[in-house]
């Protein structure tokens, strides 16, 4: 059966239903993609999984993390002790619960700090180029050829062991890398038509850097902290492993581990480093997919 001629060109129909079609957000866009990665997705629900149960230690936790009872040391696991008892008597999931608070508040705020020095570091060095931008990037070198382990160990030693010590630590020598992608960032996006257009009606320069080219900036920012968060949790335990970061009594994945490095605690009572050194790699590589996750979802390459 013939249609009936409205008269109007099929170009035409067809860009209005492309007017009438519903556009697509960016952040529409970014879960497509970030749900696509399913090792992002799964490592986002653990660490989800991991961060709530840190915050709720205290109400899912069935003793205290420095509860003693030597009739009770180095029992299996069992249902009384989920993830057996350690040399002391004290029960091992609750001091994996109250150490995922003290490793996930250092991870956090350690980079946060860093993210933030990083960032401004960055942004100065790659807007105003020429001898700032010298200035900083040799600093950053100079960091950056210093080994990290014995840096950290130097510092640690001279200000002495504590969280409020290693989290200004970490904020103090995590920045360097932040800053070379910033500054990478900056170079790119200083020259676009929306900066030269903001320079031209006179607007200052600390109001261009941080209005207009950083939230251009964001993704890649983003992405760099959610990878760091992972790095600085491991070596905050490996500095509780070795001694120098959170001191016992106190509870964090790293000094539970130094409790257990006797090789014959190791081999009799396997579940003592087990949780702990578990928590700590499931931790660390939930972050690095989450952050994969991110760089795949945020990069513009990847929009269709």
């Amino acid at each position: 059966m013939l249609q009936p001629n409205t008269g109007t060109p099929p170009s035409e129909i067809k860009l209005k239903e492309n007017i009438q079609s519903k556009p697509e957000t960016m952040t529409k866009i970014f879960f497509e993609k970030f749900f696509q990665n399913k090792l992002a997705v799964i490592g986002a629900v653990i660490l989800t999984i991991i961060i709530l149960s840190a915050l709720f230690a205290s109400v899912i936790a069935p003793y205290s993390p420095e509860s003693q009872s030597l009739i009770n040391r180095l029992k299996p696991p069992s249902l009384k002790h989920l993830m057996g008892t350690d040399k002391f008597g004290r029960d091992i999931f609750t001091r994996v619960l109250y150490g995922a608070r003290v490793s996930l508040l250092v991870g956090f705020a350690s980079v946060i700090g860093a993210i933030t020095i990083g960032t401004v570091v960055g942004a100065v060095a790659g807007y105003f180029k020429g001898i700032v931008d010298a200035i900083l990037m040799r600093t950053v070198d100079i960091v950056l050829s210093i080994p990290d382990i014995f840096l950290l160990i130097t510092l640690v030693t001279i200000f002495q062991p504590g969280m409020d010590k290693l989290i200004l630590i970490f904020s103090l020598t995590g920045w360097t890398t932040t800053a070379r992608l910033v500054r990478g960032e900056f170079l790119s996006l200083r020259s676009r038509e929306f900066v030269l257009a903001a320079k031209t009606i006179g607007t200052k320069n600390h109001h261009i850097i941080f209005s207009h080219i950083l939230p251009n900036a964001l993704g890649p920012i983003i992405v760099s902290a959610t990878l760091k968060v992972g790095t600085v949790i491991l070596a905050e335990s490996t500095l509780s492993y070795l001694g120098f970061g959170i001191q016992p009594p106190i509870a964090s994945w790293g000094n539970m581990l130094q409790d257990a490095q006797n090789f014959t605690l190791m081999i009799q009572a396997w579940w003592y480093p087990l949780f702990p050194g578990l928590l700590i790699l499931l931790t660390v590589l939930c972050f690095n997919f989450v952050g994969d996750g991110l760089r795949d979802a945020l990069d513009p390459k990847n929009v269709k």
